[in-house]
């Protein structure tokens, strides 16, 4: 398995209505396709303004067949549309990671 790691830092003030147009918009999409969605997640204490959220998936190919499934649904354009309206998103940075033995997570 590996993890698809994506991190995105907002602009002040705009991470709560992307939030909810991802929600709308790409969380059901992402669901469909994607799979196995492992969590979505808020920071507390450090870097303010920030998401992250992980997908699991067997390989790198599957990850790449499922991400083009997504993309190739004319709701994801939508998404894509909203998302860029709203201005909000600053940087968005993502990593492929792969659990150890005795990770709880496999």
């Amino acid at each position: 398995m590996i993890i698809d790691h994506r991190t995105y830092d907002f602009h002040p003030g705009k991470m709560k209505a992307w939030i909810a147009v991802y929600e709308e918009y790409a969380l059901p999409l992402q669901k469909k396709y994607l799979g196995n969605f492992i969590g979505f997640f808020t920071t507390e204490v450090g870097p303010i303004n920030q998401v992250t959220f992980m997908w699991g998936f067997e390989d790198a190919g599957d990850r790449e067949r499922r991400r083009a499934e997504m993309e190739a649904d004319p709701g994801w354009a939508e998404f894509a549309r909203r998302s860029s309206e709203l201005g909000a998103l600053k940087q968005q940075t993502d990593k492929l990671i792969r659990p150890v033995s005795f990770s709880p997570i496999q």
